[in-house]
């Protein structure tokens, strides 16, 4: 294989398609491919696919035009993998040369060169990291939940842990290369352990672990679950000195009658006594949400307990989505019956409270010194978070990309804050 040929990687949706992503960036790149930026350079696309909402999905077809004019002018390798529901698979497979799914990434390796490839885990594959400094490290795949409307169990199968001895060691190499955050990722990382033998094996165990490994950097994570998260867990947040305060919390809706029909396995009481928890035990919290609206049977009154949620919560960002059908799962046999007029408008409501609470929310925020992780620069700008995920935008050279800094901010809005660099010592 000829070292020149290029690869572009298009990832759609979720954080775990994109750490997916540089494990399959690692393996090309022991093949010889280099990476580009320009999909119209690249001798191979491989799209890392998005089947929870259908908009995702159309993408793809979209794109696919593209690449059929390509290959009658040229030699095109067009790959897809990620998250791929059964039913989409014959589709996909006219526009694709090639399907697998990451648990077999072993046999893109056996496409691409024609010979044996082992992997006997595609996690153990040392990926290729986008960030020098922020790193997403994988700690279980798949789901067991089986919310009716998710794709998740159908594509990625059923959960399974990864060794906490790997775990570890992928963070202490990355925090001697020197990176900065390290953000945990699994479909439901509070029931991370629970399909181990080991009964000390735990999310909240490997929080600590990790928490106490030396260095200077923040733990993130992603995503948990309302009926899983534990008292243990959240004093271990508050412990955590390296813990971010920061935790994303999907709700999906505020009436119980839908929740069940979604199969989330909590209640409405439930959540809000767990959010009044946590903003409790740990001061200054930030907490996000995943919010779907329209689901099938939703009422218009059922609707009012989702905004009441929302008005009591006070969230500081929401991934609001109109329900959308995905084929094979429990919500498709189920009778879409809210106009998608109606779902727009709930879309609306949502966001015009989220709007108020989250910029008395970032209120707060004026007049403080702040931490900062610098990650990019923008139109002369520099930008990062801060411990809670907010993001900041303030002056200052490029050269403190993927350094912390303190920032005294000066104005905020509902979705960002602005802030003065204070000239300073940073850390490194």
């Amino acid at each position: 294989m000829m070292k020149c040929q290029k690869y572009y990687i298009q990832v759609l949706g979720c954080q775990m398609n994109e750490s997916d992503a540089e494990r399959v960036a690692a393996v090309l790149e022991n093949l010889g491919y280099q990476k580009t930026q320009k999909e119209a350079d690249a001798d191979l696309v491989l799209v890392m696919a998005c089947s929870v909402r259908q908009k995702a999905i159309d993408r793809i077809f979209g794109k696919a035009r593209k690449w059929n004019k390509l290959k009658k002018k040229r030699k095109l390798i067009t790959v897809l993998s990620g998250c791929v529901l059964p039913a989409d698979k014959p589709k996909m497979a006219k526009i694709f040369d090639f399907i697998f799914e990451m648990k077999d990434l072993k046999k893109l390796g056996r496409y691409l060169t024609k010979k044996d490839f082992n992997i006997s885990d595609y996690l153990s594959v040392l990926p290729k990291y986008e960030s020098s400094f922020k790193a997403y490290v994988p700690i279980s795949t798949g789901c067991n939940n089986f919310c009716t409307y998710c794709a998740v169990p159908l594509t990625t199968g059923r959960e399974k842990s990864r060794p906490e001895k790997e775990i570890l060691s992928e963070v202490k190499s990355l925090i001697k290369k020197g990176y900065k955050e390290i953000t945990l990722l699994g479909q439901n990382v509070n029931s991370y352990g629970k399909d181990f033998k080991e009964k000390n094996i735990n999310f909240s165990n490997l929080l600590k672990k990790i928490n106490d490994i030396s260095g200077k950097f923040w733990i993130r994570f992603l995503t948990s679950n309302p009926q899983d998260m534990s008292s243990k867990l959240i004093e271990t947040i508050k412990e955590g000195e390296k813990i971010c305060e920061y935790i994303h919390l999907p709700v999906q809706a505020g009436n119980n009658e839908v929740l069940k029909r979604m199969n989330r396995k909590y209640t409405r009481e439930h959540y809000l006594k767990l959010i009044s928890k946590i903003k409790k035990e740990i001061p200054g919290v930030a907490i996000t949400t995943d919010t779907i609206v329209g689901f099938p049977g939703e009422t218009k009154k059922q609707f009012q307990d989702t905004l009441d949620i929302y008005n009591k919560v006070s969230y500081d960002m929401a991934f609001i989505a109109q329900y959308s059908p995905r084929p094979g799962t429990v919500a498709a046999k189920m009778k879409d019956d809210v106009l998608p007029e109606e779902k727009k408008q709930r879309e609306k409501d949502l966001n015009k409270i989220l709007k108020k609470t989250a910029l008395k929310n970032n209120q707060k925020y004026k007049g403080k010194i702040l931490e900062i992780l610098v990650d990019k620069e923008r139109k002369g700008f520099l930008q990062g978070r801060t411990r809670t995920f907010k993001l900041v935008q303030f002056k200052g050279p490029k050269d403190l990309l993927g350094k912390f800094v303190r920032v005294k901010i000066t104005l905020v809005n509902p979705w960002a804050v602005e802030g003065k660099l204070l000239k300073e010592k940073v850390s490194v």
